[in-house]
């Protein structure tokens, strides 16, 4: 609990109409959350204005409002608090408003365009295996030990990311493993947490639909290295960083405490030699100054290979026994959506994958080559609304890699899939040669063809929303989920056959 004075003293420039020794319980931006005594948030969005949600707040209790407006009008006996800018506002008043949760947890993030949510899960489980109760905080959901919460953002907003970290605190949570987007970066949504060890993935094309330059984006993720890097309340500060990519060299420019880098062709501290890549799983040995840990994972493609340097490379940091490490991964599966195969009594194989960058969907096809015994056919799309730079970018290396390719929608948003495919279509033409290619602009369509014309030995790749169960349309959400339309396109085969 904080009086809005206080919070308003932290703010330079700001204002307060009304009674400044409100006692302030709460903070959100949600009038539907908003309690006795809450701060309402009045967010301009680009398709919601909080200010139209003053009322209701009101009478839901909410006792003050934070707003940029000098004009705004407020029910009697609101108080009101105004700033210039509501982000770098929030970025302060939040963290303080709940007394630094994260400064009481060791804090472990993840930044990089793919990876990202495989490595979460690898480290939850090496931290959990070693006695430790633990927090995630991802792209598929929030979990609090095995509890499990739903999330709409990589990395919440500021209100929601710091909520979350004091429930965690109270459910005496000892570890938070976290992904953090460029955009969350970028916005200072991560303002107040102290990060314990951090670890770059990798940087490819994504986002520049926000960024506007890869520059820009590779800015954006320099920005948890600079935060790791700064003295805080805790000590054994860490970087973990994979050396094979070229953003490499600039993100250890901005790491100034101990660093951990991790490749398979470059010189590092840990290094993946010898790497068998099958079907059924990968075998390596990582060498390193902290001795040989021989690995066979039930996880395959060389992606993996560096989702588990960088998850070895962080549990080591955090003085995790090798042992435990060791172990944990050997008996790692996979996580839901990411080159998850559909089981199913057919003598091809379906795969699903969340890749939906250039970089994610040359990954899974590489693997997918390297493991298929007949051919590979993608189906695929690319997200509206988004960075259309990518999108005959991505055509072109599914034309390559691909023996067949069906092009369709992901998740168009406002924009015509029609005109998403002809983005797409215009890389897929200039590698294609004599393979064949179809343009299927409905889903599951798309998904039932491949099925259709698979033959034995074959591998479907299914690839761009993973364990998403949504399409986002022009109009409307609607229930969709890869994994359910391929399972039904299989079992529907089967009985066609079956009648004939």
């Amino acid at each position: 609990m904080k009086t809005l004075e206080e919070l308003a003293l932290l703010i330079q420039n700001s204002k307060i109409i009304g009674e400044s020794s409100k006692k302030i319980m709460s903070i959100e931006h949600d009038s539907r959350k908003v309690t006795q005594g809450s701060l309402f948030v009045c967010f301009e969005g680009a398709h919601v204005d909080g200010h139209k949600f003053i009322n209701q707040a009101y009478d839901k209790g909410a006792s003050a409002i934070l707003t940029t407006r000098k004009d705004v009008e407020a029910p009697e006996g609101m108080s009101i608090l105004i700033v210039d800018e509501i982000l770098p506002a929030l970025s302060i008043i939040v963290p303080y408003f709940y007394d630094y949760p994260a400064r009481k947890m060791r804090v472990i993030g993840i930044t990089g365009t793919n990876g990202k949510t495989t490595t979460t899960y690898m480290i939850k489980s090496i931290l959990t295996n070693a006695g430790y109760h633990v927090g995630l905080i991802g792209t598929i959901q929030i979990m609090i030990g095995n509890e499990i919460f739903p999330i709409h953002n990589t990395t919440p907003n500021v209100i929601d990311l710091q909520h979350i970290f004091l429930q965690m605190l109270n459910k005496h949570v000892d570890y938070v493993v976290m992904e953090v987007s460029s955009h969350a970066l970028a916005e200072n949504r991560i303002s107040g947490i102290e990060f314990d060890t951090a670890i770059f993935t990798n940087l490819t094309q994504d986002h520049l639909d926000f960024h506007g330059t890869m520059e820009n984006y590779l800015k954006a993720k320099c920005k948890l290295f600079d935060a790791v890097s700064r003295s805080g309340q805790k000590q054994n500060k860490n970087a973990v960083i994979n050396a094979d990519d070229e953003s490499a060299e600039t993100i250890l420019k901005h790491t100034l405490c101990n660093k951990i880098t991790y490749a398979i062709k470059n010189d590092s501290d840990l290094h993946a030699a010898e790497v068998d890549v099958r079907a059924d799983g990968t075998k390596f040995k990582i060498r390193s100054k902290f001795g040989v840990m021989n690995l066979n994972l039930h996880v395959t493609g060389i992606f993996n290979v560096y989702n588990v340097l960088a998850s070895v490379g962080a549990t080591i940091a955090e003085k995790i026994d090798p042992e435990i490490i060791c172990r944990t991964l050997e008996h790692f599966k996979s996580v839901p959506g990411r080159f998850e195969r559909i089981f199913a009594d057919v003598p091809f194989s379906v795969i699903v994958d969340y890749a939906h960058t250039p970089d994610g969907v040359e990954n899974v096809l590489q693997t997918a080559r390297q493991i298929a015994k007949n051919r590979v056919i993608t189906v695929f799309g690319c997200g509206g609304d988004r960075d259309k730079k990518k999108r005959p970018i991505m055509g072109k290396i599914a034309a390559e890699l691909s023996d067949i390719v069906i092009a369709t929608s992901d998740n168009p948003r406002t924009e015509n899939p029609a005109d998403i495919l002809k983005d797409i279509e215009v890389g897929i033409k200039e590698k294609i040669e004599n393979k064949p290619y179809e343009i299927i602009e409905d889903r599951q369509s798309a998904i039932n063809h491949a099925v259709e014309i698979a033959q034995v030995g074959d591998i479907i790749l299914i690839l761009g929303k993973g364990h998403e169960n949504y399409q986002i349309l022009k109009d409307e959400t609607i229930h969709f989920d890869d994994r359910e339309v391929a399972s039904a396109a299989i079992s529907n085969l089967k009985k066609v056959k079956i009648n004939r």
